[in-house]
């Protein structure tokens, strides 16, 4: 689902707070300086949410041995175990982010834990048990961003990366050192001797201390890796652009956008002096260009047989960047007047693909396509398979997963090469995103949807794919890739989520990595962990930088191990646990089938509710009763229920299904909340402490604005004046104009990817959009949040 910024301003002055309607929102990114935040709903309790500073950047000392004795929870109850009402307390969401809980650990292991942000568990205190962890009907996995651009990494450069020789974790702050000559895994418990470099300390400049490395004091830390970690030489930045320049192509403008944002970006592209650039366009046919060093102009070189595709100069479509940067210039200066009066009409994808995969198999690198209509000829050809007709009206939609197996096929044949294909799809007509974004998802490539494009008539469309291509071009960018998770023994892990293939049991192949990719993994517990008082989970990623350096990312985790369903509770993490259920669920949707995907989600709020009452509670209350940790887990389903990945009853094209279920499972949890339960605050007087007002006017849900607001901030007389279409706010000369564009700026910077303002009238088409994020309310098609608590209450006391 596209990211949207919406102002809705109502006709008529401020008025006094009705009764509280049934609404909900979200919750959101710590504010800029000078501003603050309010929950999205009246029913927010007023405790002041804590955000948790980057804990392991500033990790404290370290003990030669540290103990894990005493890991057991506090034995009064702690708050994320005080019951709540959920028919009564509606004072829900904090009026600061939603802070997952603080595993039970002695405050030196804990501080220098991985940040949340990068790496979390759906429970911060593991069962000893499978059949425990059955008990508490709450699912056990990890959820990473690991390649997210951090503000401060520590990178060490040595010569020996200490690794355990039995199971090859990398040393660590969880591991036990027996003296300064040993060290015991913290995950296999295989004792291990401390090399002689490791025992000088590169900080402090001291010798004898090697619990004192900052590889022992950072639970993120990156290698510079030497020699033995590379099969063949790094390998370089290639960037090739694979353009639709079909008539439906040229139609949308878009071409001149990419081309003059390669312009303006084109000495930001991620690389070094061997960075390699080159170009693909298609219609019916192929069309390669020659940029070889010497030539006075491009050559265009046009494969007409797709049937049968070959490479017409294969040593001079992928060129040195720094050497052939003004012929390269010239084309994309070139391009769009080339295709503009084209009559073409047909799309040859598949052949280009495939012609893409010939030209990079030799040095891996990253391919750009950009297509803009339903690909209808030669191989991994489509027919359309949506029927407009039963958009609202079915339970279960069909042909959510691919018509074909080409897409897939050949992104497995990319990642073995090395080669990650990005999908930049602009179209308002279908182009089973099903089936193309196989291309993508298998070789851990990306996916870009722009469903209304169109350079002349939707000119905030334009900005925003303007936005997230400069974004796109110019992010870090890891190379030749590959991931691998390890664990405790007796955890094991069994299902990923995100976009790679999958090489053996815990090796994850990343052609290209992001600081934007998300990933998931789901785990159960094959042995008792009876005899252990803590595991670790450690997530290495080995890549080669935009520079050709080979690196390795390392991320670990400790939790304590428990033994008894409420301490099981008291550490779920409740936006973990959501996002590991929705990733769950986009599966399910596709194996099976949506109303099975529903059914599951709903069920799975019952089933942990049911387990907690029966099991943890001691003094059974009337009521539906939930741990304070997860009194927002019911709301948080009802909000997938009515994500657009998973909503039934309402008119939601396939294409738009399909791309909110693809950023479910590759986004980072932080956007993934966000889509699931998005932010809302109150901008029409920003200088006071927000809140924002949930009226109920003629059964509309609006949100009143202080009449100033139009004048200051929009630049109208009065509501009458306010434009149907309104997406930029005027720069006026005005306190109140600078401080909600400088507001609205910051909300854009939290997202990778560039949110849309829409400024909505009260009677504007777009409002049935915006009233889908209010949660709470009761839809046609949707129950309202007090509906579906009295259901799940009804399930959990049977």
């Amino acid at each position: 689902m596209r990211p949207v910024l919406v102002l809705v301003p109502i006709a008529g002055p401020p008025q006094q707070p009705a009764p509280p309607a049934r609404h909900m929102g979200l919750s959101y990114p710590s504010l800029p300086p000078g501003y603050q935040n309010t929950s999205a709903s009246p029913m927010h309790h007023p405790m002041q949410a804590q955000t948790q500073p980057y804990s392991h950047l500033s990790a404290g000392p370290a003990q030669l041995s540290p103990s894990l004795a005493g890991l057991s929870l506090q034995s009064q109850t702690p708050e994320t175990l005080r019951v709540v009402n959920l028919l009564q307390e509606r004072n829900l969401l904090p009026p600061g982010p939603v802070t997952p809980p603080t595993p039970c650990l002695p405050q030196d292991l804990q501080k220098i834990n991985c940040h949340p942000e990068v790496f979390r568990s759906t429970l911060t205190s593991i069962p000893q048990t499978q059949s425990l962890l059955n008990k508490a009907k709450l699912p056990l996995g990890l959820l990473l961003h690991p390649f997210k651009d951090l503000s401060q990494l520590p990178v060490v450069t040595s010569s020996t990366i200490v690794r355990c020789r039995s199971c090859r974790t990398y040393i660590n702050p969880f591991v036990t050192f027996l003296d300064q000559r040993r060290w015991k895994c913290n995950l296999c418990y295989r004792v291990n001797d401390v090399p002689e470099e490791f025992m000088y300390n590169p900080v402090s400049r001291s010798y004898g201390e090697p619990h004192k490395r900052p590889e022992v004091q950072n639970a993120t830390i990156e290698f510079i890796a030497p020699s033995e970690y590379m099969l063949r030489p790094p390998q370089p930045a290639v960037y090739l652009f694979v353009l639709d320049v079909s008539h439906n192509a040229v139609e949308t403008g878009y071409l001149d956008v990419v081309c003059q944002s390669l312009l303006e970006n084109i000495n930001a592209l991620p690389g070094d002096s061997r960075t390699k650039i080159g170009f693909i366009s298609f219609d019916s046919t192929i069309h390669f260009y020659n940029l070889q060093e010497g030539l006075a102009q491009p050559q265009m070189l046009i494969v007409s047989d797709i049937e049968d595709i070959f490479l017409p100069t294969p040593d001079s479509l992928l060129v040195n960047l720094n050497e052939c940067k003004e012929l390269v210039q010239d084309l994309l200066k070139s391009l769009p007047q080339m295709f503009g009066k084209t009559m073409e009409t047909q799309s040859a994808l598949g052949p280009a693909l495939q012609a893409a995969f010939k030209l990079l198999s030799p040095t891996g690198g990253r391919v750009s396509v950009f297509q803009t209509q339903l690909p209808k000829l030669g191989v991994g050809a489509l027919k359309s398979r949506e029927d407009p007709n039963q958009r609202a009206s079915a339970k279960d939609i069909p042909n959510l997963s691919p018509a074909t197996d080409f897409y897939k096929k050949l992104a497995l044949d990319c990642s073995g090469q090395q080669v990650a294909v990005d999908l930049f799809l602009l179209s308002s007509q279908y182009c089973d995103l099903a089936s193309l974004a196989c291309i993508s998802r298998y070789s851990a490539g990306s996916v870009y949807y722009y469903p209304s494009y169109q350079q002349q008539h939707n000119p905030a469309g334009v900005e925003c794919f303007q936005k997230d291509l400069k974004r796109y071009l110019t992010r870090k960018i890891g190379l030749e890739a590959v991931m691998r998770i390890r664990c405790t023994k007796g955890l094991s892990i069994h299902t990923f989520h995100g976009n790679f293939f999958v090489r053996s049991t815990d090796l994850l192949s990343l052609p290209n990595v992001n600081p934007d990719a998300g990933f998931a993994v789901q785990m159960s517990i094959e042995e008792n962990l009876v005899d252990m008082q803590s595991v670790s989970f450690q997530a290495a990623l080995l890549y080669t930088s935009s520079k050709g350096e080979r690196r390795i990312r390392v991320h670990t985790m400790c939790l304590p191990v428990v033994n008894s369903l409420s301490d099981i509770f008291a550490g779920a993490d409740v936006q973990a646990i959501t996002g590991l259920l929705a990733s769950m669920a986009v599966d399910r949707s596709v194996t099976s089938s949506l109303s099975d995907a529903r059914d599951a989600m709903t069920n799975a709020s019952i089933d942990s509710l049911t387990s907690y009452r029966t099991s943890v509670l001691t003094i059974q209350q009337p009521g539906l009763l939930a741990p304070a940790c997860l009194k927002l887990f019911p709301l948080y389903i009802l909000a997938l229920l009515k994500q657009k990945a998973f909503r039934t009853g309402t008119s939601t094209r396939l294409d738009d299904r399909v791309f909110a279920m693809c950023q479910l499972k590759y986004q980072p949890l932080a956007y993934v909340m966000l889509m699931i339960h998005p932010a809302l605050y109150r901008v029409d007087d920003l200088t006071d402490e927000w809140i924002l007002l949930n009226r109920q006017m003629d059964n509309m849900n609006t949100i009143n604005c202080n009449p100033d607001f139009l004048t200051q901030v929009l630049g109208v007389p009065d509501y009458a004046a306010v434009p149907q279409n309104m997406n930029i706010l005027p720069e006026l000369d005005t306190a109140e104009s600078q401080r909600t564009r400088a507001f609205v700026g910051w909300l854009r910077e939290q997202r990778p990817f560039f949110p849309i303002l829409h400024v909505i009238r009260d009677e504007s088409p777009l409002k049935a959009s915006f009233m889908q994020n209010m949660i709470e309310d009761r839809t046609e098609s949707a129950l309202s949040y007090y509906e579906f608590l009295l259901h799940v209450q009804q399930q959990v006391s049977k």
